[in-house]
C-alpha cells in the first residue's frame, strides 16, 4: 500500500513544516501513500471536471420526469441540489475515509428514482422511499450484514443487473433525444418503435448525432472531462443552429407538434447575467413524506422499489470502490479496501442526503479514478472536488440552456460502459445464462428496472431448482424471488381476496 512519491522534495517539505500542511499530511497519509498536496490539488479538479456532467444530466432526468400527478421538480432547483448534496457529500468523504472517492447523483440509480418510483406515487413520497433505503443501507453497513446480502446474489446475476440498467439507460438517452419514438397508433404498423418518425430528419437529431460521435471520439482517445466536454459542445452547436433555423420546441402549442422540434429546452445564448449566476434556489430541500409511498403504491410494491435501489445502490458503490482504490494502490494483500467501513457509511449518508434535498441517491463515482490518473491518493482531492460542487450552485441557471439532444448523448455512453460487464456472464451455463439474458432483456424491454430483477431472480430459482440444485440458491434470494413473485401477481391477489 506504500509507494513512493514521484516528487519527494514536495514530500519532505510537507513533512518538515510543522503547521496545517504537517497536519493535513499526517491525518490524511499523504506521504505515507505516496503523494503530494499539488498532485491531490490537481487530482480534484481532474475528478470535479470529469463528472460535472452530472449536475447538467441529473435534472434533465429527475427534474423533468412526472409523478403520479403529472408533477415535475423543475430543471434549476435539481441543479442546485444535485451540486449541493454533491459537495458535502464528496467533502464528508474525503474527510471521514481519507480516499479519493468523490459522489454524487448516481446513473442509473437515478434512472430508477424517474421512471419506477415517480410514476407510482409523489416525488415527495419517492424522497421518502430514497431517505428510507438509506437507513437500511446505513443499518446494513453498521450491522456487517452487507456481507450477507453481498452472498446472496450470485456475482452473474449482478453483472446481468448492471447490464440491463445500461441497456435501459441508453434507451432513455434514444428516447428522449427523439432518436427512437413511438410508432403513432394510426400507422397501423405492429412494430412499436421506430427511427425518428420513420427516418432521422429535424436540426435536433443531428446535434444529438454529432454530440453522440464527438463524445465517442473524446473517450476513445482517453480525453479527460469527455463527456462534459461532449455536451458543451453539442449546446453550442444546438445554439447555433437554433439562432439561424428557428427549430423551435416540440410542442408548439394549442395542441400542434412540431416533429422536428426540440423535446424539451430550446437552446439559446444567455441574455443577461442572470441567466447565468444567480444565488441557488433550494426550495426543494426537506420536499419528502417518509412513509407516504406505502399508501399510494402499496407495501409489497414500496419494500421491493426499496430493495431494488438498495441492490444497485450497495453493489454500484462497492464495485466502483474496489476498482478505483486498485487503481490507486490501496487494496490490501486479500484486495480488500482498508477501513471500507468509513466509505460505505459516508456513501449511505449521501443516500439519504438525496432524499432529504431532492438529488436521487448519492453514490461514489467511477470517475474518481480521474483524479486518481492525476496522481489523486488521499481525501484532500475530494475536498478539492467537493468545493467546486459548491461553486457550481451558483451556476444552475446555465442548465436550463441545454436541450435533451446534447446531454442525452452521455446516458448512451454511460450505457455502454455499465453494459460491458456481459463479458462476466458465462452464458454457455443456461442455468446462470437464461435468468441473466431475461433480467437484461426486461429491463428496456418492459420499461422497468424492478421487472428486470425480478423475473432474473424468479427464473434463476425455478432453474436451480429444477435441476435439483437447490442448496446453490442462498435463503435470502428465496424470501425476494417469493416478494417478487407476489409483486407480480399482485393484482390477481386482490381480486382473489376480493380487495
Amino acid at each position: 500500500m506504500k509507494q513512493n512519491p514521484q516528487h519527494p522534495g514536495e514530500g519532505r517539505a510537507a513533512a518538515r513544516s510543522g503547521g496545517l500542511a504537517g497536519r493535513l499530511d499526517r491525518y490524511f497519509h499523504v506521504r505515507e501513500r505516496g503523494s503530494t498536496f499539488p498532485r491531490e490539488i490537481r487530482g480534484g479538479l481532474a475528478t470535479f471536471f470529469a463528472m460535472a456532467y452530472i449536475i447538467v444530466l441529473n435534472p434533465l432526468i429527475i427534474g423533468t420526469a412526472e409523478d403520479m400527478n403529472g408533477q415535475t421538480l423543475g430543471i434549476p432547483q435539481v441543479a442546485a441540489t444535485t451540486a449541493l448534496v454533491g459537495g458535502v457529500i464528496t467533502i464528508l468523504m474525503g474527510v471521514v475515509s481519507r480516499y479519493p472517492f468523490a459522489l454524487a447523483a448516481g446513473m442509473g440509480l437515478n434512472v430508477i428514482v424517474a421512471y419506477s418510483l415517480a410514476p407510482q406515487m409523489t416525488w415527495a413520497d419517492a424522497m421518502g422511499v430514497l431517505i428510507l433505503e438509506g437507513v437500511v443501507l446505513l443499518l446494513l453497513v453498521l450491522t456487517g450484514f452487507r456481507t450477507a446480502v453481498f452472498r446472496a446474489i450470485p456475482p452473474e446475476l449482478k453483472s446481468a443487473i448492471a447490464v440491463g440498467v445500461g441497456m435501459f439507460l441508453a434507451l432513455v438517452g434514444f428516447v428522449n433525444a427523439g432518436f427512437i419514438r413511438r410508432v403513432p397508433d394510426a400507422a397501423g404498423s405492429t412494430v412499436p418503435v421506430q427511427l425518428g418518425d420513420g427516418t432521422l430528419s429535424g436540426w435536433p437529431i443531428l446535434v444529438f448525432v454529432l454530440g453522440l460521435l464527438l463524445t465517442i471520439a473524446l473517450i476513445v482517445n482517453r480525453v479527460r472531462g469527455a463527456m462534459l466536454i461532449g455536451i458543451i459542445a453539442a449546446t453550442a452547436v444546438a445554439i447555433v443552429v437554433e439562432a439561424f433555423a428557428k427549430v423551435g420546441p416540440m410542442d408548439a402549442g394549442g395542441g400542434e407538434v412540431n416533429p422536428e422540434g426540440w423535446s424539451l429546452t430550446v437552446p439559446s445564448l444567455p441574455t443577461s447575467f442572470g441567466d447565468v449566476v444567480s444565488l441557488p434556489d433550494f426550495s426543494l430541500i426537506g420536499n419528502f413524506n417518509l412513509f407516504g409511498s406505502f399508501a399510494n403504491a402499496g407495501t409489497i410494491a414500496v419494500i421491493l422499489l426499496i430493495f431494488t435501489l438498495l441492490l444497485a445502490d450497495f453493489f454500484d458503490t462497492m464495485g466502483t470502490m474496489v476498482g478505483v482504490a486498485g487503481q490507486a494502490g490501496l487494496l490490501d494483500e486479500k484486495g480488500n479496501v482498508p477501513r471500507a467501513r468509513e466509505v460505505l457509511i459516508v456513501d449511505s449518508l449521501g443516500t439519504i442526503a438525496g432524499g432529504v434535498a431532492p438529488a436521487s441517491v448519492n453514490t461514489v463515482f467511477a470517475e474518481s479514478a480521474a483524479g486518481v490518473g492525476e496522481g489523486a491518493r488521499t481525501g484532500i482531492a475530494p475536498v478539492v472536488t467537493g468545493a467546486l460542487f459548491l461553486v457550481a450552485t451558483l451556476f444552475s441557471p446555465l442548465v436550463e440552456l441545454v436541450p435533451f439532444e446534447a446531454a442525452t448523448p452521455v446516458l448512451v455512453i454511460v450505457g455502454f460502459m455499465m453494459a460491458t460487464q456481459v463479458t462476466k456472464i458465462p452464458f454457455s451455463d443456461y442455468s446462470i445464462g437464461i435468468p441473466a439474458f431475461l433480467t437484461i432483456v426486461m429491463m428496456p424491454f418492459s420499461y422497468s428496472i424492478a421487472n428486470g430483477i425480478g423475473v432474473g431472480f424468479i427464473s434463476y430459482t425455478v432453474i436451480k431448482t429444477a435441476q435439483g440444485r437447490i442448496r446453490e440458491i442462498h435463503p435470502l434470494l428465496w424470501t425476494v424471488a417469493a416478494a417478487f413473485a407476489v409483486y407480480f401477481a399482485l393484482a390477481p391477489i386482490k381480486a382473489l381476496l376480493g380487495l
